[in-house]
């Protein structure tokens, strides 16, 4: 038996990654799934793999009419909708605040913010009137620190938190749910994205990144997108019954802070010199 028999899900970003890691396993769990995103190809072989249970739509989740073209698919193709996991995203600008253009900018803040009210809202019409329901949103452990993202990217996974707050004390009273999971360092394809690789050669920078990874939080390893599909699985599910509002951290322990083993008080080295400096003689 899975632990999301029957469930009807929505999936944005879905054809890599976190998305694909999380649609993976809820059809491997009782789910029917419909993914949602721009990659066609892949999308559309991933989606082939997972079977009669899933299927797959061509979303920008900027565009209104996407979004609830992917969710009418899911009414229309699996007979309802439980579960919405708000997850597409690009890895937004890189550079200072001085180099970062409009454009960039205003691109960043339609995948991410504006993509997320447009799925939650698409979702709510749904699942409001039925009385039942979860959404899920990505934000990331950006909202939280400085330099785990670009300027733009941490403000809108910032705003995400807020807008889950906001809409989870709305829809509460209506039996729906809504939480966020924050990412930390996860091995992904958006890296290879950010810079400047598209489709398979952004797949071939994984490795690589998970090797980068694996010292930037007090678990000492990469995060995988299974980590992060196993959080919002039970934000999905009826275990999480009594969970909304909240924002779920997932990072290994990056928001503790520096990992004491990288700590210049770790060090007895670093001591000894700091000692040394203090008691060296001024003349």
């Amino acid at each position: 038996m899975g632990r999301l028999d029957g469930k009807r899900v929505v999936i944005t970003g879905a054809a890599s990654g976190i998305g694909e890691g999380t649609a993976r396993l809820f059809v491997a769990e009782g789910a029917s799934v419909v993914l949602a995103d721009l990659d066609v190809e892949r999308g559309q072989k991933v989606a082939g793999e997972l079977g009669e249970r899933a299927r797959f739509v061509e979303v920008d989740v900027s565009r209104e009419g996407d979004i609830e073209a992917a969710i009418h698919a899911c009414v229309d193709t699996f007979d309802g909708l439980d579960c919405l996991f708000n997850n597409a995203g690009n890895p937004g600008s890189t550079g200072g605040i001085e180099e970062i253009d409009v454009a960039s900018f205003d691109r960043t803040v339609a995948i991410h913010l504006r993509g997320m009210f447009l799925g939650i809202r698409a979702a709510a019409r749904v699942m409001r009137p039925q009385g039942h329901g979860s959404i899920v949103n990505t934000s990331s452990v950006a909202a939280y620190t400085a330099n785990a993202g670009g300027h733009d990217y941490s403000a809108c996974k910032a705003a995400i938190i807020q807008l889950t707050r906001t809409t989870a004390n709305e829809l509460g009273e209506h039996g729906v749910r809504v939480n966020a999971v924050c990412p930390g360092g996860v091995a992904t394809s958006i890296f290879g994205r950010a810079a400047g690789l598209d489709g398979e050669a952004a797949q071939r920078t994984v490795d690589f990144m998970t090797a980068a990874l694996s010292d930037v939080a007090p678990i000492q390893r990469a995060g995988q997108p299974a980590d992060i599909a196993e959080a919002v699985l039970w934000l999905c599910s009826d275990s999480s019954s009594y969970v909304t509002g909240q924002a779920l951290a997932v990072d290994g322990g990056m928001l503790t802070g520096v990992p004491r083993r990288r700590s210049l008080f770790a060090s007895d080295d670093a001591l000894t010199m700091i000692r040394q400096a203090g008691q060296a003689d001024p003349g």
